[in-house]
């Protein structure tokens, strides 16, 4: 299939509305012909943490969402994106619980990356782990596994808690590229058109290196699960925080990639009325990139932003947003910081709130997205202009809740009529529906406050000129029978 070249929609399965059913009522009844290109459902699967990332199964669906006929039934209207965590999966997991039962004797004991399989005695060097890119303390937990009660270490990327409720795979094992092969038929036979492959950087582990995006083996890790989806008809999305340089080699691969440079970068354009990084940097990119502004998670800092700005430029930035209300999570590794000590990983937080709340900007700053290069994703918070849930921080603990408010049905009828919604939604109908976005792209700028983006196809064309002074965001469009039109938006 072809990923058609129209805005996304980014949303869990239980945030408008409830439940699977309500997502589909709410698209048909308040979304209308808004996400053409598709809808990116994060994952609806039994999870025992990490809001759905630390998945029980993939083959059943959250009984409090719905089923696999509510995701058949999107997918007839809409090409559907899900989530495919190559890394790990839960403790909680039949698989691995039948390890901590049976130990070795478990039929899937090989399904998991004990640390034996990396230090010859199964004793973790700090010696190794300080040159990794590690995002919790240390990169294992232990647990008690078989009759004997046996302490097996067994690699842990992710996961607040100790022991982690996040498992790392062995990718190399048969059994793991068995159940690979068998999730992906499962998405096929459920109408998935697309699949991100989530935490994909860290599935190499190899001694004397970051263990994140080791080449070239990480390449023929993905290019194993590519020839899998090709088969199935089905797109691969990889999801890599890194430095734009590992973005580039990606894209070079022929791999679509997140554009994770933009957010920072649009924040940093319209908060300093400077167009200066955002020209040099859509004069350069890779155009097979989805790009966005928000999402579930935040926005990159490090290590994606690194050489890209300045430690004190990021501070400002960064110290602009928590004024804001913004709360922040952080580079664990030493080694991964700035000489100085800057360890800012992602600035959480809602779009529109980092905006002020200023609806012109926030317009400025989804059109400069949408003429950009690249499938437009729009997170449903963002979609809505939904503001700082603080609320929902205290009550969870968790910083990331600060974007992930759950909309009722009643919230979404109120939210839609907002004027800078709508202009949104007028916004993303006119991405959807100009032909020159097919065209030839071309990016200018006369000065340090303005910044043009042009698409020309043929005879037609349109023209974005937004001045970050004042957030105005004029458009310019004429199609192939000279029919001209000038749109504020």
């Amino acid at each position: 299939m072809a990923i058609k070249n129209k805005v996304q929609l980014i949303t869990y399965p239980d945030s408008l509305g409830g439940n699977l059913t309500n997502l589909e009522t709410v698209l048909d009844q308040h979304f209308t012909d808004l996400f053409k290109g598709g809808v990116h459902i994060l994952p609806p699967f039994p999870s025992s943490g990490d809001r759905g990332f630390a998945p029980l199964t993939y083959f059943e669906i959250e009984k409090n969402f719905g089923d696999w006929n509510n995701i058949k039934s999107i997918a007839s209207k809409y090409d559907i994106m899900i989530d495919l965590m190559v890394n790990h999966i839960s403790q909680q997991s039949d698989y691995f619980q039948d390890f901590l039962q049976k130990g070795k004797e478990s039929v899937y004991a090989d399904l998991f990356l004990t640390l034996d399989k990396i230090w010859e005695d199964g004793n973790p060097l700090m010696e190794d782990i300080d040159k990794m890119f590690l995002r919790r303390t240390l990169p294992y937990s232990e647990f008690e596994a078989g009759e004997r009660k046996e302490k097996i270490k067994v690699w842990t990327t992710f996961g607040k808690q100790d022991p982690s409720e996040q498992i790392d795979f062995d990718i190399n094992s048969i059994i793991f590229k068995g159940l690979l092969l068998k999730i992906l038929q499962n998405f096929k036979d459920n109408n998935i058109k697309m699949v991100r492959l989530d935490a994909v950087g860290y599935v190499i582990k190899k001694l004397a290196t970051s263990c994140f995006w080791v080449e070239p083996d990480v390449y023929t890790f993905l290019d194993s699960v590519k020839a899998i989806a090709t088969e199935l008809d089905i797109e691969l999305l990889p999801e890599v925080h890194s430095h734009y340089s590992i973005q580039n080699s990606l894209s070079e691969h022929g791999y679509w990639i997140y554009d994770f440079i933009l957010p920072y970068t649009v924040l940093d354009t319209l908060i300093n009325h400077n167009v200066t990084k955002l020209l040099a940097y859509a004069k350069n990119r890779p155009a097979n990139q989805f790009t966005m502004l928000d999402c579930h998670d935040g926005i990159p800092v490090k290590p994606d932003m690194d050489s890209l700005v300045t430690t004190a430029e990021a501070r400002q930035l960064v110290n602009t947003c928590v004024e804001r209300g913004a709360n922040l999570s952080y580079i664990f590794s030493d080694k991964h910081k700035d000489a100085d000590g800057f360890d800012i990983h992602q600035i959480r937080c809602s779009y529109y709130s980092m905006l002020n709340g200023n609806d012109n900007a926030y317009i400025a700053a989804r059109a400069i997205q949408f003429f950009l290069p690249g499938i437009p994703q729009v997170y449903y918070v963002g979609l809505l202009a939904g503001e700082n849930d603080k609320e929902n921080v205290l009550k969870t603990g968790e910083g990331r809740e600060i974007n992930r408010h759950n909309f009722t049905l009643q919230e979404i009828e109120t939210a839609v009529k907002k004027p800078v919604v709508r202009r949104l939604f007028n916004l993303i109908h006119f991405r959807n529906n100009t032909d020159a976005f097919n065209g030839e792209f071309e990016v200018f700028s006369n000065s340090e406050s303005c910044i043009t983006l042009q698409w020309t196809k043929g005879k037609s064309y349109c023209k974005l000129e937004v001045d970050t002074l004042n957030y105005t965001s004029i458009v310019e469009s004429m199609d192939a029978e000279y029919n001209k039109e000038i749109i504020l938006f």
